[in-house]
């Protein structure tokens, strides 16, 4: 099997299939701290900056043919997809749930999990459209006395 002629870098972007464009562009902007970089409203596009990735929302409704191409909105019957994770840091689980909390965000579990620098922190959660949405910390500082892997 040959290799690519390129090296994959980074998640650039993922794309959320979306009803209420608004309610979501208020979610990720004034909860998530995401920031608006571009719209296409002849395409039902709104692209936000998260980090070094963006995440662009795309409506379902007739105004929005990249929407609407993908069939039947999503909801409680289906997603779009399993879940996508963000990277943050610092992890401060206590503000991180103080912060969703008070922003009315559905919490869902806690854990250590494997990401894409290594074991550590992970919170899920809701959007507003129910997709679920991982806050992943940085690795957890290995344990005085435990081998890392090779």
């Amino acid at each position: 099997m040959t290799q690519p002629p390129y090296q994959l870098r980074r998640l650039d972007h993922v794309v959320l299939r979306v009803r209420d464009l608004a309610a979501m562009q208020a979610f990720y902007c004034d909860v998530l701290g995401c920031s608006v970089e571009r719209r296409q409203d002849e395409l039902g596009l709104l692209q936000l900056r998260a980090g070094e990735s963006l995440i662009d929302l795309v409506t379902v409704t007739v105004d929005g043919r990249i929407g609407r191409a993908g069939g039947a909105a999503p909801g409680d019957e289906g997603r779009n997809m399993d879940h996508f994770c963000l990277q943050v840091a610092p992890f401060d689980r206590d503000a991180i749930l103080a912060h969703l909390e008070a922003h009315g965000v559905r919490i869902g579990d806690f854990g250590s999990r494997y990401g894409a620098q290594g074991e550590g922190p992970s919170q899920y959660l809701f959007d507003p459209e129910g997709n679920l949405v991982e806050l992943k910390g940085p690795p957890a500082a290995p344990v005085p006395g435990e081998v890392s892997p090779a």
